[in-house]
C-alpha cells in the first residue's frame, strides 16, 4: 500500500498527530503512500497512530514533540532527515482550544509553534530543493464570532493566533516560492474533534454551532484530512500563500 498513492515515496511530519484532525491526516497520508512521522506531545497517542498506519501496511514512526518548544521542532525535523533523508511535507497542526487556556499558552502552541515549524521546515526544504507545508488555521482566523456563554467568542487568544497563522502562511509562502516550497493553510469550521469537547458537553452550544453552520452538521476530521492531502500533493502545485476554507458554509453567511 505504501508504494502507491498520491504521496508515494514522500516523507511527512504531522504535528498534533495523536487525535482529531492530526490523526485523520496522518492515517490518510499513510494510506496514500507517505512515510509518516506522527508527532504529538502525548507520546502514547503518537505511538497508537503510528501503529495504526503500520497495521494498515504503511510506514510510520512516532515522536514526542512540544511544538511550542523550538528545540523540539528542530529535533523533529532532524529526525525526519535521519529517518528518510528529507522532509517532503510538513503539517503544522498541533493546537489547543480557546477560553479555558491562558493567552500565553494558546499563542505559544497555535501561533509560535507554527512559526517554528515554518521557519525550520522551510530551511530544510530549501536545502533539499522543495517541499510543501500545510498549516492548520481555522475559520477563527477569518472572522470574530459571538458564541453564547463564551466571552471573546472562540477566545481572544485563539482568534489572534489563528489570524496570525494565515499571516505566517502568506509570508512564508512568498519566502518559499523561489525555492519550490509551497506553504498553504486550511481553515476548518466546527469539526467533531476533542478540541470542541466543551461545546459538545453543553447541548445548547452544540445546537447553536450546528444551526449556524449552513450544511447543518459538524464536519468530520477526515474531511479536513482530504483538504490537507490536496495541499500536500502535486495536485495543488500552483498554489502557495493561500488557504482552503472547509467550514460547511459558516463564514459565507
Amino acid at each position: 500500500m505504501a508504494a502507491e498513492g498520491r504521496l508515494a515515496g514522500k516523507s511527512a511530519l504531522v504535528t498534533g498527530a495523536g487525535s482529531g484532525i492530526g490523526k485523520a491526516i496522518s492515517v490518510l497520508f499513510g494510506r496514500e503512500g507517505a512515510m509518516v512521522m506522527a508527532a504529538d506531545i502525548n507520546e502514547e497517542a503518537a505511538s497508537a497512530v503510528s501503529a495504526q498506519i503500520e497495521d494498515s501496511g504503511g510506514e510510520a514512526r512516532p515522536l514526542r514533540a512540544d511544538t511550542s518548544n523550538e528545540e523540539d521542532v528542530r529535533a523533529a525535523i532532524a529526525a525526519m532527515v535521519d529517518a528518510w533523508g528529507r522532509i517532503d511535507i510538513l503539517v503544522n497542526n498541533a493546537g489547543i482550544g480557546g477560553p479555558q487556556y491562558s493567552w500565553d499558552q494558546v499563542i505559544a502552541v497555535n501561533a509560535t509553534g507554527v512559526f517554528y515549524g515554518c521557519l525550520h521546515g522551510l530551511e530544510q526544504m530549501q536545502k533539499q530543493g522543495g517541499g510543501a507545508i500545510v498549516n492548520t488555521a481555522s475559520m477563527a482566523g477569518l472572522i470574530g464570532a459571538f458564541v453564547p456563554g463564551s466571552p471573546g467568542g472562540f477566545g481572544y487568544a485563539y482568534i489572534a493566533a489563528k489570524h496570525g497563522v494565515l499571516g505566517l502562511t502568506k509570508q512564508f509562502g512568498l519566502d518559499g516560492a523561489p525555492h519550490n516550497v509551497r506553504v498553504n493553510a486550511i481553515c476548518p469550521g466546527w469539526i467533531d474533534t476533542p478540541l470542541i469537547a466543551p461545546v459538545k458537553e453543553a447541548q445548547p452550544m452544540l445546537d447553536w454551532a450546528v444551526q449556524n453552520t449552513p450544511m447543518g452538521r459538524l464536519g468530520r476530521p477526515e474531511e479536513i484530512a482530504k483538504a490537507a492531502l490536496f495541499l500536500a500533493s502535486d495536485d495543488s502545485s500552483f498554489m502557495t500563500g493561500s488557504y482552503l476554507v472547509v467550514d460547511g458554509g459558516y463564514t459565507a453567511r
